[in-house]
C-alpha cells in the first residue's frame, strides 16, 4: 500500500511533458525546462540544451540531432559513450561509477541507453543517462547536492521521446 502511495506521490508532482525546442524530440520534465538552447557542434550537428530544477534538484536534457545518421547501432552506443566522457571532462566529473549498458528506451530494439553516477569538483552528485538511435545522442541527467531521488531521477531519465515514438 504505501508503495502505491508513493509511486502516487511521484507521479502527481507536475510530470509535464516538453517538446525539446524544433529537434523532434520530447522529454518529461518536473519543471519548466524554459526555451531550449540551440548550438551547432564542431560537426555542424544541431545541439539542444535545457534544465530546471525543483526542491534543490536540477533536471536537464542534452539533445544532439546528428548531422550523418550512424546507421550501426554499437558505433552509435560507442559515439554516446565518447560524448559521455567528453561531458565528463567540461563538467569537472571527479568520479564516475563506470557505465552500465544494455539499456532500452520503451522496450524499443533500435535505442541504445547507458547510465552512469558522477561526482563533481563540487561534492555535487550526478545521475545521467544517455540515448541513442542514431539519428539522436540524448543525454538526460539529474544532480544535486543531496542523494539523487532515485524514483524521481529514473522517471525523469526514462522520459525521452524520439521522433516518431
Amino acid at each position: 500500500m504505501l508503495c502505491i502511495l508513493f509511486a502516487g506521490n511521484v507521479y502527481s508532482q507536475s510530470l509535464k511533458k516538453y517538446p525539446v525546442s524544433n529537434s523532434g524530440c520530447s522529454a518529461y520534465f518536473f519543471c519548466d525546462p524554459g526555451t531550449f538552447q540551440l548550438e551547432k557542434s564542431p560537426d555542424s550537428s544541431d545541439v539542444y540544451t535545457g534544465e530546471c530544477s525543483k526542491d534543490s534538484v536540477s533536471f536537464g536534457i542534452i539533445c544532439v540531432k546528428v548531422k550523418d545518421k550512424i546507421t550501426d547501432l554499437q558505433t552509435s552506443e560507442d559515439v554516446l559513450i565518447q560524448y559521455l566522457d567528453y561531458l565528463k571532462g567540461s563538467l569537472k566529473i571527479t568520479s564516475a561509477a563506470g557505465y552500465g549498458k544494455g539499456h532500452k528506451l520503451k522496450n524499443r530494439d533500435d535505442i541504445r541507453g547507458v547510465i552512469d553516477y558522477w561526482v563533481d569538483g563540487d561534492a555535487v552528485n550526478w545521475k545521467v543517462k544517455g540515448w541513442t538511435n542514431g539519428k539522436y545522442i540524448a543525454v538526460m541527467y539529474v544532480y544535486t547536492k543531496g542523494n539523487v531521488p532515485e524514483t524521481k531521477a529514473n522517471i525523469f531519465l526514462d522520459g525521452l521521446m524520439f521522433p516518431g515514438m
